[in-house]
């Protein structure tokens, strides 16, 4: 798909979006309702030359993935079976985890003798105690190591979680990175844009570079640059924030498979070995299954994701519901609970019947009463397209680097330069509705799930929907799809702001999921507080054709599918918990 930053040019997957000059504005809405399935820090990296050539500029491509995209995306497995099953009538291929499967790993690491994890901030620690755990069962000697900057705060943290000096286990950045035949980089997305010369000219020749994000390579396209052509590179990108991917693996070890989804990519094989080190990476980690990708389509569905549904859209949308329930009589603690707490408890936990995530969202709708079907529908068609516009707005921003960009940026105004004193991201969860928050969940009976307000549960499945079809338009599979819009939310992300608000959830994650988050969510706020309510307020008629869309979208055949793979356990989170990034503990 050709991208042009420039004018925000986007290639034939956006044709579908396209206006003809005579067209209405209502028809152009109307087209997007439903359609089918088109076909910083500096690091401190010293004391090793690089090699001669870290980034080339962008040549013909050595040993690249496949161009193809969505569910046409194939690959093949010397080691692991590769299984199809249907989403919505579009056949897609996965490999199905399980600690069953350990025993396969030194063969899908072949040739790996040392994995180096390099950084500790949010999937750092997941990662590498998952893949330490899993190799550990099965007595491998491939040893997992830690690299870090030099006098890094995190490394009492690495040494608390095992990972030492002594072992050989814990080190500088540039040693571990040149001593490691897979390097797994998992510092900051600024970060990486800022070090990416000096992280891989330090990698040896015929080593893999493995991704949890595709950011880097956006950023290197955005400069006109590419990957070193003799190392492959790998994305293996988990559907939760790191301390989801740590929780379920632990639990996990008592229920076979329990763990996240996870997406992966082979975006260069140098030597063939790059599927199935991937694929063991993703096994080693618990993912429950593992979907096939490109790096371009998981930088663009993650970033666009994170800031959508599940971070920014859905704090803006609690926000501007909060406002308006108390403004309408509602008491501040029943107006949490029927914002948040219907949200992060009785749609998105899976114990309850009412669940998105094992029942789907009509499950949601059809167990309200008539006159709850009415409400939910009302919020649900004003509120569809003024989200819509913004979430199109955002996915055009990522693919065409603006969104890229401005995340280096503000990665750079952490630290003070040319005068400025230093911008770090700021708090999330110091205004009134927050402390609310704080009474309700201490008042909050064990295993509350709170109401199941109509209006409510219609904004949000409103906003779901949007992104869903975003998401089909540009062209992704319905196994991203499902996972970027739905799964990920409600099976990693909402129980974390149910357990202890919005900052427990948000800043959990990246650091580019946190600046995403903090820029989109004030976005979406007002407009649904501009746009979606104030035509309920004026009486607009409900759309009907948007309602039927919503009702008889394929996406609800396709996340039944995805429901059939889920495992059986559910995310416990406490507020107490040590898995989580150590500034959040209590």
């Amino acid at each position: 798909m050709a991208l042009s930053c420039g004018s925000c040019t986007v290639g034939k997957a956006t044709a579908s979006l396209a206006l003809k000059k005579d067209e209405t504005l209502a028809s152009a809405k109307s087209a997007v309702i439903m359609s089918p399935m088109p076909r910083v820090e500096k690091l401190s990296i010293a004391g090793k030359k690089t090699a001669a050539v870290a980034v080339s500029v962008r040549s013909q491509a050595v040993a690249t993935a496949t161009t193809k995209r969505g569910a046409e995306v194939e690959f093949e497995s010397k080691v692991f079976t590769k299984e199809k099953i249907n989403l919505a009538g579009r056949e897609e291929y996965i490999v199905r985890g399980g600690r069953n499967l350990y025993p396969l790993l030194p063969e899908a690491f072949k040739g790996i003798k040392k994995i180096g994890v390099i950084g500790w901030g949010s999937q750092g620690p997941a990662q590498a105690q998952n893949i330490r755990d899993s190799l550990a069962e099965i007595n491998s000697d491939i040893t997992v190591s830690i690299g870090l900057r030099p006098n890094s705060s995190s490394a009492k943290d690495a040494r608390r979680c095992g990972f030492t000096e002594e072992a050989g286990t814990l080190g500088d950045v540039t040693t571990v990175i040149s001593e490691s035949d897979l390097v797994i980089l998992l510092i900051s997305d600024a970060a990486q844009a800022d070090n990416h010369e000096a992280i891989l000219g330090a990698m040896k020749p015929g080593a893999v570079l493995g991704l949890s994000h595709g950011f880097l390579l956006g950023h290197l396209q955005s400069q006109g640059k590419s990957f070193r052509d003799d190392i492959s590179v790998v994305a293996v990108c988990p559907k939760g924030m790191g301390p989801s991917v740590r929780r379920l693996y632990v639990q996990g070890k008592e229920v076979n498979g329990s763990g996240i989804n996870a997406s992966f990519a082979v975006h260069q094989d140098v030597d063939g070995r790059a599927t199935d080190v991937a694929l063991g990476w993703s096994v080693a980690l618990g993912s429950p299954f593992t979907f096939a990708t490109t790096l371009e389509d998981e930088y663009k569905s993650d970033i666009f994701g994170e800031r959508g549904i599940l971070l920014g859209a859905v704090h803006g949308l609690v926000e501007s519901l909060f406002r308006r329930y108390t403004a309408g009589g509602m008491s501040d603690e029943e107006a949490f609970k029927n914002t948040v707490e219907c949200i992060t408890g009785n749609l998105s936990k899976t114990i309850s019947t009412k669940t998105i995530s094992t029942k789907g969202m009509l499950a949601v709708y059809d167990s309200l009463s008539e006159e709850g079907k009415k409400e939910f529908e009302t919020a649900y068609a004003a509120s569809y397209h003024p989200a819509m516009d913004i979430l199109l707005e955002c996915y055009e921003d990522v693919a065409c680097g603006n969104e890229i960009r401005s995340v280096v940026l503000a990665g750079r105004r952490f630290s003070p330069k040319e005068g400025f004193p230093a911008f770090p991201m700021g708090k999330i969860d110091q205004t009134h509705m927050w402390k609310v928050g704080e009474k309700v969940r201490a008042a909050r009976a064990p295993g509350a799930l709170g109401p199941l307000h109509p209006f409510t549960a219609g904004a949000y499945v409103a906003v779901m929907m949007a992104q869903i079809q975003v998401l089909r338009l540009k062209g992704h599979s319905y196994s991203e799809i499902c996972n970027e819009s739905v799964i990920e939310a409600v099976d990693s992300l909402n129980p974390f702001m149910h357990a202890r608000g919005v900052a427990f959830m948000v800043d959990n994650c990246s650091t580019t999921a946190r600046l995403g988050s903090r820029k989109w969510a004030p976005r979406f706020d007002y407009n649904l507080t501009q746009q979606a309510f104030v035509a309920v307020d004026n009486n607009a008629p409900v759309d009907a054709a948007i309602i039927k869309a919503f009702k008889t979208d394929p996406v609800h055949d396709a996340l039944a599918g995805c429901a059939s793979l889920r495992p059986s356990v559910d995310i416990a989170v406490t507020a107490d918990a040590d898995y989580v990034r150590e500034e959040l503990r209590q």
